[in-house]
């Protein structure tokens, strides 16, 4: 297969902010495999909360640029193998190259992912679309620009959170989530979730730091709103774990290394009855399709990572408010903005 990397810098709608901090440029890369004259693509999210910094990750790709292109297209499954031993320990990369070659895979036998794994896409819960950290003002602004997606996701993490909530359910009836990326206390969580409950929110997600295990145990034995772990579910092991521990679980492809795992750990999860939910970082449509042609899997989608772009890559699966509208084209369905246009051009 020839390997392309394209470095891509986007910026986003809005600053985004987190507990952990403020994004205003989306900086990647995006991963093309060839063969036969047909791309499959894959994103390389930075991610280096996992370890993996952008620079870092093109250049481990790079310095095994050989090995990569001497590789022919085979199931995707068999090759994720050959990928997690050429990439130890860095998820994104495994990823990325995942990704590509499923689209890869696909589209050389023109069929859609989701359908090779039959999976019915009547069954596609809604997507929430979040609202990052701001001042209150500026957080109903945006809130007001989304009067009419059906789902919130509230990123929390302040001494003000209850109080943000409140004032921003006085302006819309839409479904509330909360997000509070590892930044409450036991006892903080517990309160809190009391008073959320009676906000109409539907769970709070990751509200611990991911290694306070007998903090979940105390939180997971008195609250009032169902708890999904984010940064304490990140490898295929951890969905074990997580039974005793939380409601549910987020998967999301750059944590795990692709959707070879990812379709592994939703389908254990469901076996063990927890929650499922995939997410997003921000991401352009190339990761974002990759994600939702697991979707059907999934109890709760938070697939908005393009949405929060100013500009996008890539076309494939649209999220439509809180809808996903599927392409009709093989592997995820990602055609990149620029082949688009020109076939655009030509037709008409």
């Amino acid at each position: 297969m020839d390997l392309k990397i394209h470095p891509i810098a986007l910026p986003l709608r809005h600053p985004f902010t987190i507990s952990r901090g403020t994004t205003e440029v989306y900086e990647a890369a995006i991963v093309e495999l060839s063969q036969d004259g047909v791309s499959g693509y894959g994103e390389l999210v930075p991610a280096a909360c996992y370890g993996q910094p952008i620079d870092e990750a093109i250049s481990k790709i790079e310095s095994l640029r050989t090995e990569i292109s001497e590789t022919e297209i085979k199931h995707p499954a068999v090759l994720w193998e050959k990928w997690c031993a050429l990439f130890p320990s860095m998820p994104s990369v495994v990823n990325a190259l995942d990704c590509a070659t499923y689209d890869l895979w696909g589209k050389l036998r023109s069929q859609p992912i989701w359908r090779y794994w039959n999976l019915p896409l009547d069954r596609v819960p809604s997507s929430s679309i979040t609202i990052g950290i701001d001042t209150v003002d500026r957080m109903i602004e945006k809130v007001r620009e989304v009067a009419d997606w059906p789902i919130i996701k509230i990123k929390l993490g302040t001494e003000d959170d209850l109080a943000i909530v409140r004032e921003l359910r006085r302006h819309t009836q839409a479904r509330f989530r909360v997000d509070a990326n590892e930044a409450w206390k036991p006892a903080e969580t517990i309160e809190n979730a009391k008073a959320l409950a009676e906000l109409d929110v539907e769970f709070i997600e990751q509200p611990l730091p991911a290694e306070d295990w007998e903090g979940m145990r105390d939180v997971i034995r008195q609250t009032e709103l169902p708890i999904i772990a984010d940064e304490s579910c990140v490898v295929e092991a951890d969905i074990d774990r997580c039974v005793s521990y939380f409601h549910g679980v987020n998967v999301k492809l750059v944590k795990c290394g692709g959707p070879t795992a990812a379709r592994r750990m939703l389908l254990r999860a469901r076996h063990l009855q927890l929650s499922t939910m995939i997410g997003c970082m921000t991401e352009t449509s190339v990761g974002i399709s990759a994600a939702a042609n697991l979707a059907p899997l999934a109890d709760y989608l938070d697939l908005d990572g393009a949405v929060l772009l100013a500009d996008d890559w890539a076309e494939g699966v649209v999220l439509d408010h809180g809808r996903l509208e599927f392409p009709p084209r093989g592997g995820f369905g990602i055609l990149p903005r620029k082949q688009a246009a020109e076939t655009a051009a030509v037709d008409s």
